[in-house]
C-alpha cells in the first residue's frame, strides 16, 4: 500500500489552489485526467487538482449544501477529509475492511481505462479512498523533477482524543493492516502527549497517531480547534531539504522557530557529517537534525510550518532522510528521532504560549 493523494476540504478550492501554488510551489493539473479518480467537479462539489513532484493534492469545496464537503465543514474547520491509498488488489482490501467493521461508503467502481476505486470510513470523520491503477500518472513526472522537488508523502499524522489511541491503533491494524513501529511519550514541565507510529509491511505508508497526555497538551488544543479528531500534519519528503526550504522561505512560507540553544548542543556531532556551509544553512533555515539509531551517518532533517489555516490545526513538515553507506550497505534514516520529536513538541508549545492556550 502507498499514499496516492490527499483531499483537502476547504471553503474555496480556487483560493486554496492559488495559495498552494504561490506558497508551496505546486502546479495546477488539468481536470478530467481519466487515471485520477478525484479530478471531476460534480454539481455539488468543486475540485481542483494540484501537484508538486510526485505529490498530488485535491482541493474540494462545496457548491451546494448537498456536498459531502459542506457536511464536513459544518463539523470541522478546513482540513484533510480523505487520504487515498494505492493498493495492489482492491477487492481483497475492501473485503477485509468490510469484515472488520469499516463502512463501505462507495463500492468498487471501474472506468474504461481499468482504474478501480472505492471509499471506506476512517477514524472519526476521516475517509479513505482505495485505488487500484494499472498506469500510475506520477511516474510520468519522475524524470523531470527539479533538484528541490518533493519526491513523495513521507507520513501523515492523526490526532485522536485522550483514551482513543489504542482503539485507533487497533482500527487501522485490523482494517488496513498497519503495524506498530515506534512508541513515544513526550513531555515538558507544562504538557505531554503519547504517540504510536504505524507503518504498512512494505514501509511505504507511515501513519503516526497522537493523543493528549495532559489537559493542556498541544494535541488537546488541536482537538478543541478541530472539533474532534483529524489530521494534524502532512510530511513531504525531499532529497534536498536545504534547497527546498530556501525556496519555500523565499516564497514567504512561515515556519516554526527553534531556539539557538538547540543547535549549540548538536554542533560537534553535526560537523562530523555536514560541511560548515551546510551546518550554517541548517541553523539559518531552522531545520531540526537527528541521527538514525545505531547508524549515525544516516541523518534525519525536518522542518515544520506554521498552521496553514486560521485555526491552530493543520501544518506541513518537510523531511529529508539522508542516506549513508555502512560496510558497503546503503542505509537510509528510518522512523522518527526522539530528539526531533521532542524539539517539535517544544516548538509547538512555544506557539501555544503565544496564543495563550497553554495554562
Amino acid at each position: 500500500m502507498e499514499f496516492d493523494h490527499i483531499n483537502f476540504y476547504v471553503e474555496n478550492a480556487i483560493e486554496s489552489r492559488d495559495w498552494f501554488i504561490h506558497k508551496l510551489g505546486f502546479t495546477s493539473v488539468t481536470p478530467g485526467n481519466q487515471n485520477f479518480t478525484a479530478s471531476s467537479t460534480s454539481q455539488h462539489t468543486h475540485k481542483e487538482v494540484i501537484k508538486r513532484g510526485r505529490v498530488y493534492f485535491v482541493l474540494s469545496s462545496p457548491i451546494t449544501s448537498a456536498s459531502h464537503v459542506a457536511k464536513f465543514l459544518s463539523l470541522h474547520p478546513p482540513g484533510v477529509g480523505d487520504i487515498a491509498f494505492r493498493v495492489a488488489d482492491i477487492y481483497s482490501v475492501v473485503a477485509k475492511a468490510a469484515r472488520n467493521g469499516a463502512e463501505i461508503l462507495q463500492p468498487i467502481q471501474e472506468n474504461l481505462q481499468g482504474l478501480k476505486w472505492a471509499k471506506i470510513s476512517g477514524w472519526g470523520n476521516l475517509t479513505h479512498t482505495l485505488i487500484e491503477k494499472i498506469n500510475d500518472p506520477q511516474i510520468l513526472y519522475s524524470a523531470a523533477q527539479l533538484p528541490t522537488d518533493i519526491v513523495g508523502i513521507d507520513h501523515v499524522v492523526l490526532n485522536v482524543a485522550e483514551g482513543e489511541l489504542e482503539s485507533a491503533f487497533n482500527w487501522y491494524n485490523q482494517i488496513l493492516g498497519l503495524q506498530a513501529r515506534q512508541n513515544f511519550d513526550v513531555q515538558t514541565k507544562k504538557s505531554a502527549l503519547r504517540s504510536r507510529v504505524m507503518v504498512t509491511p512494505n514501509g511505504d505508508v507511515q501513519f503516526p497517531i497522537n493523543e493528549p497526555a495532559s489537559s493542556n497538551s498541544q494535541i488537546q488544543e488541536f482537538l478543541d480547534a478541530n472539533h474532534g479528531s483529524g489530521i494534524q500534519h502532512i510530511a513531504l519528503r525531499t532529497e534536498n531539504i536545504l534547497g527546498a526550504v530556501g525556496e519555500l522561505r523565499s516564497r514567504g512560507l512561515p515556519f516554526l522557530r527553534v531556539p539557538g540553544t538547540y543547535y549549540s548542543s548538536l554542533e560537534t556531532k553535526a560537523l562530523n557529517y555536514l560541511s560548515e556551509i551546510d551546518w550554517q544553512k541548517v541553523q539559518d533555515y531552522q531545520i531540526l537534525i537527528d541521527w538514525q539509531e545505531l547508524v549515525s551517518e544516516a541523518m534525519l532533517l525536518q522542518i515544520f510550518t506554521q498552521p496553514i489555516f486560521p485555526q491552530p490545526t493543520l501544518f506541513f513538515e518537510f523531511i529529508e532522510r539522508r542516506v549513508a553507506w555502512v560496510n558497503g550497505q546503503k542505509m537510509q534514516a528510518q522512523g522518527f528521532g526522539q530528539g526531533n520529536f521532542q524539539a517539535l513538541f517544544e516548538a509547538i508549545e512555544r506557539e501555544q504560549m503565544k496564543r495563550g492556550s497553554l495554562g
